[in-house]
């Protein structure tokens, strides 16, 4: 049945769960619990489509078959050996299978998806003696095995081509950032289209271009030519079309979203993308890099970027750029919030800026930090007070019968009493033993260094520098026939 509910799971990047989750929420789900780089939820099959066109922090939507438990290789095999995989597919139906583990009982996820793909086989061998085949790229059907511990699921993914390959990217500059990851940073800060949106080192335009779909609340999943689920049995191309078509969520967007960069190829790249989506219109791009920008492009709004970090994309002087963007925030942005994704702590120094917040994020295998400035004129203090939602709390009364700081007495040398020697109190029997000088035959290093026998000396090769610095380690798609948008502009 159509409206009948199931388990969903829709996977993420760490660090975004809720906001995927927010997401599902909007969209409908019901049951949303937030898990490990993941949100499950329920819904129906509508859902199921509108997760996939709809959802801007999810990288694959899974549908759960068959949950059960399995402490090595061959209890699973056992277990979907014995499952009824007619229900699914045929002989001729091709498929693959990608396993996720998280489990000291099971050393290799590769083992795991050749064990898997062994008990299909040896199911309709057993049955037909023939057996369906295995297909790396696009097959009809694509399984997902996730094992955490000894806790089992099997779903069946929906999505195919990780969501985050949105569709729109004619072409791409060197490193570009996750479309997924963009659209979730951007989600971060809490815009949504309600100020000028600008990145001034914009690289093949991802930013921007997420940020105009977020502005006009336009679906991410409407550039992509297939999805998984049209090749399931129970496909309803109707329902996915009516989901298609439905724009009666977006929104106009009154403001504008400006982009620039220092490479020609880069924004030449960037134009080709933004016109690919349908969003000229509301971009503005320049070449310029910036140390040229000596007035904002609007009057206030949200800065979001990605410097090079200087791993893949290296700046001549790293150091120098850095100081450039806290230069060019101090004294052309003032009104604006800047959000900045950033890598190495020494780079974030050279801003020269106080954060108000840092979110850490992965970018790829990169821990990074994604850190927020609000550039304001005038002191910090006068900032919070303009900008407080909260009358400041009254200053605690002043006990009057304690003396003010500078009404306390102070006591000088003339304030002092004699020291008189009569009055020192005793020690003891007042009869001291005198002192005895070290024998000049006992070897210790702490007498006199002209009676040390040179011998005993400690020798350099001895000797151990604990200040010596320590060296750090090293860390190591085809037309579709349904009726689609015009979605290539001009503007």
């Amino acid at each position: 049945m159509q409206n009948e509910k199931f388990e969903i799971i829709a996977k993420t990047f760490q660090g975004l769960e809720g906001v995927l989750a927010e997401e599902i929420t909007a969209l409908g789900g019901s049951d949303v619990n937030i898990g490990r780089r993941m949100v499950s939820f329920k819904g129906d099959k509508a859902m199921l489509y509108k997760a996939n066109l709809a959802c801007r922090t999810a990288l694959r939507i899974l549908k759960p078959i068959l949950h059960f438990e399995a402490s090595n290789p061959d209890e699973v095999y056992n277990t979907l050996r014995n499952f009824n995989w007619e229900e699914l597919m045929t002989l001729t139906t091709t498929f693959s299978i990608d396993s996720v583990v998280f489990s000291d009982e099971f050393r290799h996820s590769k083992f795991v998806t050749y064990r898997m793909k062994d008990a299909i086989v040896d199911f309709f061998n057993e049955q037909y003696g023939k057996r369906p085949s295995v297909r790396l790229n696009n097959a009809d059907i694509q399984f997902n095995l996730h094992i955490n511990n000894t806790t089992c699921t099997l779903s069946l993914d929906s999505s195919g081509e990780s969501l985050h390959k949105r569709g729109y990217r004619d072409a791409q500059t060197e490193a570009p950032i996750n479309e997924v990851l963009a659209a979730g940073l951007i989600m971060l800060t809490g815009w949504h289209g309600e100020s000028n949106f600008v990145d001034p080192m914009c690289g093949s335009g991802t930013f921007l271009i997420e940020a105009a779909l977020i502005a006009t609340n336009t679906y991410p999943g409407i550039f992509r030519q297939h999805f998984a689920f049209e090749k399931w049995p129970d496909f309803e191309p109707d329902l996915l079309e009516e989901l298609y078509n439905d724009d009666s969520n977006e929104r106009e967007f009154k403001h504008k979203i400006y982009g620039s960069d220092i490479s020609v190829k880069a924004t030449a790249i960037a134009e080709r993308n933004i016109k690919s989506a349908g969003v000229g219109r509301y971009i503005e791009l320049t070449t310029q890099p910036i140390q040229n920008y000596e007035t904002a492009p609007a009057q206030g709004g949200i800065i979001v970027t990605n410097p090079p970090y200087g791993e893949r994309i290296a700046a001549e002087d790293m150091d120098a750029l850095y100081e450039a963007i806290g230069n060019r925030l101090k004294h052309v942005f003032k009104g604006y919030t800047a959000w900045i994704l950033g890598y190495r702590q020494e780079h974030f120094d050279k801003i020269g800026l106080k954060p108000s917040a840092k979110i850490p994020t992965l970018n790829g295998a990169l821990e990074c930090e994604f850190r927020k400035y609000e550039i304001f004129e005038g002191t910090y203090a006068a900032h919070k007070r303009a900008t407080a939602t909260e009358p400041p709390k009254p200053r605690p009364l002043r006990n009057k019968e304690k003396p003010r700081k500078e009404e306390r007495k102070t006591f000088g040398r003339s304030d002092r009493k004699p020291f008189e020697r009569n009055d020192r109190k005793p020690i003891g029997d007042n009869k001291h033993k005198a002192l005895d000088r070290r024998d000049d035959n006992k070897t210790s290093l702490r007498g006199d260094k002209n009676r040390l026998d040179k011998s005993i000396r400690p020798t350099p090769s001895t000797i151990t520098n604990k200040g010596e610095a320590r060296t750090p380690k090293k860390t190591t798609a085809g037309s579709r026939t349904r009726t689609r948008k015009n979605n290539n502009e001009n503007n």
